[in-house]
């Protein structure tokens, strides 16, 4: 990625990679839910978010140049890739894969793609409890949220709905 400082002060023969395009796309994500204030920072919930939002910016940064002036002109391709009826996860295992075998081919390290891996790790890997959105409206008149039906439902299932919301928000 253009977006990595290398150098290590401990080190002078070694070399030190700062994962700076995953280390961005996490602040972007960050700051767009933060300004939606629609969970807790340290919820669960909110990690989902951010880790959802993060690999959709991180991803679809095909030619290595997020910038600060760029972030709004790429509000509208971020809504469209976080849509509900997109396939958001297939496209990202598809880049997820495109860049691993680029990377392979380069042998260059990649901590930008290590970090964003276990982002998508945990998001496959990890189910919250949340409100079940496919409950059949009408069954039943729940008094508040917290009453109603929930199942456990994949984090990026509960983050990237979360994440489209806060881009709709900022």
């Amino acid at each position: 990625m253009l977006h990595e400082s290398r150098g290590n002060a401990e080190d002078p023969g070694g070399e030190l990679t700062v994962p700076m395009a995953w280390l961005y796309a996490e602040y972007i994500a960050d700051e767009l839910l933060r300004t939606g204030d629609l969970m807790p920072p340290t919820s669960f919930e909110y990690r989902a978010g951010r880790d959802a939002l993060a690999l959709t910016i991180f991803l679809s940064d095909t030619r290595g140049e997020l910038s600060g002036i760029r972030v709004v002109s790429q509000l509208e391709t971020w809504l469209s890739l976080t849509a509900y009826d997109q396939p958001w996860q297939d496209w990202v295992a598809e880049r997820m894969a495109g860049l691993a075998a680029d990377a392979a081919a380069s042998g260059a390290p990649t901590p930008d793609l290590e970090l964003a891996d276990q982002a998508w790790r945990w998001l496959e890997e990890t189910e919250l409890l949340a409100p079940d959105l496919d409950a059949v409206p009408g069954g039943g008149s729940p008094g508040s949220e917290d009453d109603g039906p929930k199942v456990w439902t994949a984090a990026w299932r509960l983050g990237l709905p979360l994440g489209h919301l806060a881009i709709h928000l900022f």
